[in-house]
């Protein structure tokens, strides 16, 4: 496994990591025993950038990965994220950004995932009414303190990016990134490699529609929430959608490999500062993933790629009306 430099100091990962929501909550039933095998096997195989959030599984995505830092702690480089509150008999979703909340939130994240320090710690999403420079001045009280080793920002626009480093280093941005979610190209991803912060595109398969195995809503659990709360999963845009997918299988075919490991080397292939965290919950997609790492593309092939599904062109948008309020802050 190759490796690359997260900012602000935090030094060498992966250069693939672990996106580790999955494991708990919104793709349909999970499987404890199946999801630590997953994380050990990762690990294994040199994969030792793992993410999670407060918010997944309302704390028990956290108390999942306990029990494996436990047993690697030095081994693994940790990010999670404060923010996202899910709380009231409907789960009613609210962003908190204030300090007296984000104390709180690390403190419950530190206990639940058994450990002293969190290496890298996001404001998961940004409530406008509390100033950036609020928010990056408390979250740097706690790298003072020796809970949190670096910062990170999820889902911001270059200018908030450009405000909040002004105020202490941040390590990563993390934001959707992948063959049909391009946004990120419109200044964010030139902005992070201009300041020395890493970039962490988060589903870089597009929440598994790139992998070509979802061709309609009946390939997704009951209760999985692209079936609800992502538009491009759903009627005639996911129809509209398939073009894309099958433009990369065939040109996926033609290079001998997966159209998953195609579409993960086209954005390993934006930058040495991009670092993506595919999710899984099973052994044979690290391995998967894994490939994308040494695949060999060339100038043409990325330019062959970038054409599948250029920005804008995607038929839905990636979040309900009411998480696209929360993007690009």
């Amino acid at each position: 496994m190759k490796s690359r430099n997260l900012g602000a100091g935090l030094g060498a990962v992966s250069a693939i990591g672990l996106g580790c929501m999955g494991m708990s909550e919104f793709y349909g039933p999970s499987n404890k025993s199946q999801s630590l095998a997953t994380l050990e096997y990762a690990l294994d195989k040199g994969i030792n950038f793992f993410d999670t959030a407060d918010t997944y599984g309302l704390g028990r995505n956290e108390e999942l990965l306990s029990s494996f830092l436990a047993r690697h702690r030095d081994e693994i480089t940790l990010a999670t994220k404060f923010g996202i509150v899910r709380d009231g008999p409907l789960e009613e979703r609210r962003i908190d950004n204030t300090t007296a909340y984000m104390i709180k939130a690390c403190e419950a994240s530190l206990k639940r995932l058994g450990i002293e320090t969190i290496d890298l710690y996001y404001a998961h999403r940004l409530n406008p009414a509390v100033p950036i420079e609020d928010t990056v001045g408390a979250m740097a009280e706690l790298v003072k303190q020796g809970k949190v080793r670096g910062l990170g920002l999820s889902e911001v626009s270059p200018a908030t990016l450009r405000r909040a480093h002004a105020i202490y280093p941040i390590a990563a941005v993390q934001s959707e990134y992948s063959l049909w979610t391009r946004d990120p190209e419109d200044g964010i991803l030139q902005t992070c490699k201009e300041l020395g912060v890493a970039f962490i595109p988060y589903s870089p398969l597009g929440r598994g529609f790139l992998t070509g195995k979802i061709r309609s809503v009946d390939d997704m659990a009951a209760d999985d929430f692209r079936r609800t709360s992502q538009p491009r999963f759903e009627g005639d845009n996911l129809q509209k959608n398939l073009s894309v997918i099958d433009a990369l299988t065939k040109f996926s075919d033609s290079k001998g490999c997966t159209p998953a490991q195609l579409a993960l080397a086209w954005v390993l292939a934006q930058g040495e500062h991009v670092i993506p965290i595919p999710g899984t919950r099973t052994e044979r997609y690290i391995d998967e993933n894994i490939g994308a790492g040494s695949l060999s593309l060339t100038e043409e092939d990325i330019s062959t790629l970038g054409k599948i599904a250029p920005n804008g062109t995607i038929s839905g948008d990636r979040y309900t009306t009411e998480g696209m309020q929360h993007v690009n802050i």
